[in-house]
C-alpha cells in the first residue's frame, strides 16, 4: 500500500515537472488530475471545477434541447437531474472526496446551479428559436 502510494506520488510529482519544463502532455496532464482520485483538492479548486462542469451541461444540454426541438417542463426537470447526477458522480465516484470536508452534499451540488440553469434556457431558447422558427 505503502509502495502504492509512493509510486503515485512520484508520478505526480514527474508529470508536474514536465508540466512546468513545457512537456507535450501538459494539457492531458491538466485535464487528468480532473479524474484522479488521488490528486488533492482544495475547497475553492473542487468548487470551481464542479462550476464549470455544470457550465458545460449546461450549454451542451440548452443546445441539444433547442436543436431536436424539445419543450416544456419534463425537459426543465430532466436537465436539473442530468445536471445534478453528472456532479454528485464527480464528486462522489469518480474523486471519490469527503464531501463533508467541502462544505457537504449542498454546497457541492448548489455550486454554479444557478449560473448553468440561466445558461442552458438562454442556450435552450436561442436555438430554438433560430432553428425553428
Amino acid at each position: 500500500m505503502a509502495k502504492a502510494r509512493s509510486s503515485a506520488k512520484q508520478s505526480r510529482a514527474q508529470a508536474q515537472a514536465q508540466q512546468q519544463n513545457g512537456g507535450g502532455h501538459a494539457l492531458s496532464s491538466k485535464l487528468a488530475r480532473y479524474l484522479d482520485p488521488e490528486a488533492s483538492w482544495d475547497k475553492d479548486q473542487l468548487l470551481d471545477a464542479v462550476h464549470w462542469i455544470r457550465q458545460v451541461v449546461g450549454l451542451i444540454c440548452g443546445l441539444l434541447w433547442g436543436a431536436i426541438p424539445l419543450v416544456g417542463a419534463v425537459w426543465i426537470a430532466l436537465f436539473m437531474a442530468i445536471s445534478t447526477g453528472i456532479i454528485y458522480w464527480y464528486y462522489a465516484y469518480a474523486l471519490k472526496v469527503d464531501e463533508e470536508e467541502y462544505g457537504g452534499h449542498g454546497a457541492l451540488l448548489q455550486e454554479g446551479l444557478f449560473a448553468s440553469f440561466t445558461l442552458f434556457l438562454l442556450s435552450w431558447t436561442l436555438v430554438y428559436s433560430l432553428a425553428h422558427f
